[in-house]
């Protein structure tokens, strides 16, 4: 069984999260999107409505599950017994970030990380972007799917 996690902080979960995750589900029988804890830092929403948002945008797709994490993302893997990471890229800065981690947990583990490019209608979407619009009053609708705009 070929099993992915696609890991990520989802504050909030993003058409363009959903366009990597919806591209990546043919390569997958399953995908796990796994939402990552940091104490250290403050979110918008709270774990709850993140984990509410991605459940009731694949609600409709067996293939996806959601979990939670702290820690590192390997130790996850291995808990799940997960043997690739998806990642999705945007722009070359991406690339070189993702690179590195990508490396650093080849190096710690057996963890393969498979990227997917950003199409090209969503790759200048971001959560901080998101954030920013919500925090000054405006519309992201267009940037987010249906299940965090009724939020």
């Amino acid at each position: 069984m070929r099993r992915a996690i696609f890991p990520g902080s989802f504050d909030p979960i993003t058409l363009g999260h959903v366009d990597i995750i919806n591209r990546a589900l043919p390569l997958f029988d399953e995908i796990i999107i796994a939402i990552g804890i940091n104490a250290d830092k403050k979110y918008m929403f709270s774990l709850e409505d993140r984990v509410k948002f991605i459940k009731e945008n694949y609600a409709h797709e067996p293939k996806i599950k959601v979990e939670t994490y702290a820690g590192l993302t390997i130790d996850i893997c291995e808990k799940l017994n997960v043997d690739f990471i998806l990642r999705g890229l945007r722009n070359p800065a991406d690339f070189e970030f993702e690179k590195a981690i990508a490396q650093t947990n080849r190096k710690l583990s057996n963890i393969e990380t498979v990227f997917l490019l950003t199409s090209a209608d969503t790759s200048f979407i971001s959560s901080s972007i998101v954030r920013d619009i919500l925090r000054n009053g405006g519309n992201v609708d267009g940037f987010v799917p249906k299940s965090v705009l009724k939020k």
